[in-house]
């Protein structure tokens, strides 16, 4: 258990280390005051679609079977946690129409299970591994931009119809899981004269999970310190998201899981429960921030949600992710 803590403790530290230097290098003035939308543009119009072209590159069509029931698990991981969200965010806002509670209804239902998931991911298991991981978010992809998105817009400002279901990381993922599946990829991979482009998908991927957390870093660092530690529903939000909400949906569906292997003898193993932990225990994500400041609503909520879980998400995540290894077994390798 301590080595799997402290080898999942490791990558934790290091992107937090890149949110403080966002927040220090904003905080002194050495970063203007739009860097973070530029480096959200380029985190969303070149380094997590190369991360996700080069992962589902790795991806073949054998393993089809195993990645429909990851699927299948995360979906149902999804519907389950909206189901949970939507119960308990009265806790925080009563008033059902409030945006407050629409705020609280996305942070409960998503985490950050993208740019702190799949760094997180890439260096526990490798490109394959998160490849495994990207295929089954499909699932909670399509619903934060489906249902989650929308919750964080007000209404009648959405304005973007059914192409909120295809952002451009998504259409990467999806174009790169063809190439694989049609064994594009694997002549990718295996062609020498084609290993700079490779390589130079893997190293921009690389910049993804830095990127991040200096946007994390930058965000946080935008509003007053002081109330976002002081609030104290955010801490009650970020202990259910880091360990309660996965410790039920990580129970509900490894009953699931059994239920199936004893009366329908399909023997699926554990590896779906490992990869949707990484969906549902990471921290809030930015979007509570990003969304709101873009339509009128108080981003200050967001702010405090993203500085608290991401500071809390350095324990918890290792912690329960050892516990997780210590009740089923060794982590998957792939």
């Amino acid at each position: 258990m301590i080595k799997v803590f402290l080898a999942t403790l490791n990558p934790m530290l290091t992107l937090f280390l890149f949110m403080i230097l966002g927040f220090t290098l904003y905080k002194i003035k050495i970063l203007p005051e739009d860097s973070a939308k530029v480096m959200a543009k380029l985190e969303t119009y070149l380094f997590v679609p190369a991360l996700s072209i080069a992962s589902m590159l790795t991806v073949t069509p054998d393993k089809i079977a195993t990645h429909a029931t990851n699927i299948i698990f995360s979906g149902l991981s999804v519907g389950l946690a909206i189901c949970l969200a939507l119960l308990i965010a009265p806790l925080f806002v009563k008033d059902k129409q409030s945006y407050e509670r629409k705020v609280y209804n996305y942070a409960l239902t998503f985490a950050n299970s993208g740019y702190l998931g799949d760094p997180v991911v890439l260096a526990l298991f490798g490109l394959e591994g998160l490849a495994y991981y990207k295929i089954a978010c499909i699932p909670v992809s399509i619903m934060c931009y489906g249902w989650g998105v929308p919750q964080l817009v007000p209404k009648g400002q959405s304005g973007q119809g059914w192409k909120r279901f295809f952002p451009l990381p998504s259409i990467c993922t999806y174009v790169g899981l063809l190439l694989g599946l049609t064994g594009v990829g694997t002549f990718i991979n295996t062609t020498p004269a084609l290993k700079f482009a490779t390589d130079g998908l893997e190293k921009l991927g690389d910049c993804m999970g830095p990127v991040a957390m200096l946007i994390a870093g930058i965000t946080v660092a935008r509003f007053p310190f002081k109330p976002m530690l002081t609030n104290k529903k955010v801490y009650f939000a970020s202990f259910l998201r880091l360990i309660v909400l996965p410790a039920i949906i990580l129970c509900v569906l490894f009953g699931v899981k059994e239920l199936a292997n004893l009366v329908f003898g399909l023997h699926i193993d554990n590896l779906p429960l490992f990869l949707i932990f990484f969906m549902i225990a990471t921290p809030l994500g930015l979007n509570t921030v990003v969304f709101p400041e873009a339509y009128g609503g108080d981003p200050s909520i967001g702010a405090s949600m993203t500085m608290i879980s991401h500071t809390l998400c350095i324990i918890t995540i290792p912690l329960m992710f050892a516990l997780l290894c210590t009740l089923l077994g060794a982590p998957p390798v792939f």
